[in-house]
């Protein structure tokens, strides 16, 4: 039941976890100052001096992930008893954290704060706008926090239960008088932020380039974040973080395609489509098959491109678009 409200009430908070209204005005992040302390309920105070702890992850990726720990541990005080750990820790474990989701708030830095604090949809980690060094932790990442909603990555669903989820302040998009989405671009502070935390992250819990994901790619029929300017192939040039293509593969597929003009005599073919609607299901996102370029899969072609192909995401699949989705089922099969 619990589950059930949260759910509910997720679906109606005005950040990046609804949708984005096409309505918002974008505002200049230049200037902001530290946000104002957010009146909340009496928290408990933290006592970081007790309580047993693993600060160092001893993870064997080789053994499937097994690992002894890290961070808090937590225990049970039965009436009466006393739990030892004579025998702690066993082997037959692993993490939790399979997944780093990336988003954007919609919000400026103080509203943003206060939604992810004080209402039923929250993230682990809250990146500010501000020159400065601090990154706002907001739920323990041993726990769920609620941030992805409906969402599925290859043969994972509901990604709230094995992810960190990462909100990255940022306004979003406005619609100018063409209808074309103008997204708001991210601070050079902020990126640097969002690189460090994302690379810590995926180090300590053995997480794989193929589950750093932005949350148009868990849910492309709904969300547009963290958008086309996010710079995915700058994390992964400079970072080592997420995925992204080969260009001498990615050249090699565009010249067959272009030899065989599979996009240019075929496009409205249902075989061709479900041939390229496979293909996207191959590689990580959820769409049926239908034959048919159908809402839902140019919106998944649509993320596709936000990740991949940022200087295009018109949600249509031409030559270099396929060339790159080729590129990276050939580097990244599913196991």
């Amino acid at each position: 039941m619990r589950n059930s409200l949260y759910l509910t009430t997720l679906g109606i908070l005005i950040i990046s976890c609804g949708s984005q209204q096409k309505s918002i005005k974008s505002k200049s992040t230049a200037g902001s100052t530290t946000p104002k302390p957010v009146a909340a309920i009496k928290k408990p105070e933290i006592k970081e001096d007790e309580g047993e702890y693993y600060k160092v992850n001893i993870a064997d990726i080789t053994k499937n992930d097994n690992t002894i720990s890290y961070g808090s541990i937590v225990s049970a005080n039965p009436a009466g008893f006393k739990v030892v750990k004579t025998y702690f820790p066993s082997v037959g474990q692993n993490f939790r954290q399979r997944y780093v989701i990336l988003h954007y708030t919609v919000l400026d830095d103080e509203k943003s704060i206060s939604t992810l604090t004080q209402q039923a949809v929250s993230a682990h980690y809250l990146v500010n706008t501000l020159p400065d060094k601090e990154i706002y932790q907001l739920v323990d990442e041993n726990k769920r926090s609620y941030h992805a909603g409906i969402s599925f990555w290859r043969k994972d669903q509901q990604l709230n239960d094995t992810s960190i989820g990462i909100e990255i302040v940022n306004l979003g998009y406005k619609v100018d008088s063409t209808g074309y989405r103008v997204f708001t671009p991210y601070p050079e502070d902020q990126i640097k932020k969002v690189a460090a935390l994302v690379k810590d992250l995926v180090t300590r819990y053995n997480i794989p380039p193929t589950n750093v994901l932005a949350h148009s790619d868990i849910a492309p029929t709904r969300k547009q974040d963290p958008g086309p300017l996010f710079p995915w192939k700058r994390l992964y040039d400079e970072y080592q973080i997420g995925m992204w293509y080969d260009e001498t593969a990615k050249q090699t597929f565009l010249n067959q395609i272009l030899t065989t003009n599979d996009i240019t005599l075929q496009y409205s073919n249902p075989e061709f489509v479900s041939r390229v609607q496979q293909q996207l299901v191959q590689f990580g996102y959820a769409l049926t098959v239908t034959g048919i370029w159908d809402k839902a899969t140019k919106q998944t072609i649509e993320a596709f491109q936000f990740h991949f192909r940022p200087t295009n995401y018109n949600g249509i699949m031409d030559a270099e678009t396929l060339a790159i989705l080729q590129a990276l089922i050939q580097k990244y099969p599913q196991k």
